[in-house]
């Protein structure tokens, strides 16, 4: 990397930390329970919006994995999410009164909280719709992952976002609040992603899955990215750059080997299209807050209504990890 390119990517990250200083001003505690942090807790950071059906599975299966405290960030819901996150004694709840959009689509607002809370931890960036699995999930805490990670000298762990849907109109199946998404979202698509190399950022671009195939048939290109890098040993000096697609500084963008060989990664299972897609895709492309002026939105609206059928015969059903494995959405490396 040339010494001007250096210079451009520290001043784009300096600017993306003042971005976020500045915009923590349109945060407000609700229920701040920080001070319950100690020293090697792992952390979740997410923002969410009307979500309430979802949080308390939410919460249940990251509890399950072994998180030991969550910093949530509501941007102004309606529903009964933040009533019910208050009560929650190891949820630190910040109320944010703003653009999504302005925020760089809420970054700037986790981006702050992950530099004040966050500094030496590990720090799990995930949406209230993300499952995450990784190597040995099923018999191993998330605890296990990252003390290997740190005897491994890795500070970052990506993983794939991988697409859940039902079989059917996803308006079809209702969903009751609390129970597991995946009961529902059982199908993803076992191929069908397209993986390009970023040379500026290093980290690797994927799209494809059963968005791509069935909003984007026709502009592949503007599909939504699948790349994440969630899981972070986090510093201050850190910062996310877009969602958690990607950060600076850009080695931590390296969550694959370059070399031919596999490092570990897990995958987030995407349950975005549970009964309630229709009605959240109509309120989201109503308040054009999302990227590219909700572009992923308006391909929703014209599908059906929003209520689409995703489902087609190469259509995969979820059994676990190995599967995933298996199929090269995953890799446990040389962790065994």
């Amino acid at each position: 990397m040339g010494v001007l390119q250096s210079y451009r990517l520290r001043l784009q990250r300096r600017r993306w930390r003042l971005r976020a200083l500045y915009k923590r001003r349109e945060l407000s505690p609700v229920a701040d329970r920080t001070d319950h942090i100690r020293p090697n807790d792992i952390l979740v950071f997410s923002t969410f919006r009307n979500e309430d059906p979802r949080l308390p599975y939410f919460l249940e299966y990251y509890r399950g994995l072994g998180v030991d405290h969550f910093i949530m960030v509501d941007n102004e819901s309606s529903d009964d999410g933040p009533s019910y996150l208050k009560e929650q004694a190891d949820v630190s709840l910040f109320r944010a009164n703003g653009s999504y959009k302005r925020a760089r689509f809420g970054m700037d607002w986790v981006n702050w909280l992950l530099r004040k809370y966050g500094h030496n931890h590990w720090c799990l960036t995930v949406d209230p719709d993300e499952l995450l699995v990784y190597p040995f999930c099923d018999t191993r805490p998330l605890r296990a992952l990252t003390d290997w990670l740190d005897a491994s000298s890795i500070k970052s762990f990506g993983a794939m976002l991988l697409d859940m849907y039902p079989k059917g109109p996803v308006d079809d199946i209702p969903y009751k609040r609390g129970t597991d998404p995946l009961r529902v979202c059982q199908w993803f698509d076992s191929g069908n992603y397209i993986i390009e190399r970023n040379p500026m950022m290093l980290n690797l671009w994927i799209q494809g899955g059963p968005r791509a195939r069935t909003f984007f048939g026709n502009q592949p290109a503007r599909a939504p990215a699948l790349n994440k890098v969630p899981l972070v040993r986090w510093q201050r000096h850190y910062t996310y750059v877009s969602s958690t697609h990607m950060l600076l500084p850009r080695g931590l963008n390296l969550v694959y080997d370059e070399w031919g060989g596999e490092k570990a990664s897990g995958a987030l299972l995407h349950t975005k299209f549970l009964s309630s897609f229709t009605d959240k895709a109509r309120e989201e492309l109503a308040r054009n807050e999302h990227y590219a002026n909700s572009i992923e939105y308006k391909a929703y609206a014209k599908q059906d209504e929003a209520n689409p059928d995703l489902w087609c015969k190469w259509s995969e059903k979820y059994i676990n990890w190995r599967q995933l494995e298996i199929l090269g959405i995953m890799s446990k490396g040389n962790w065994a």
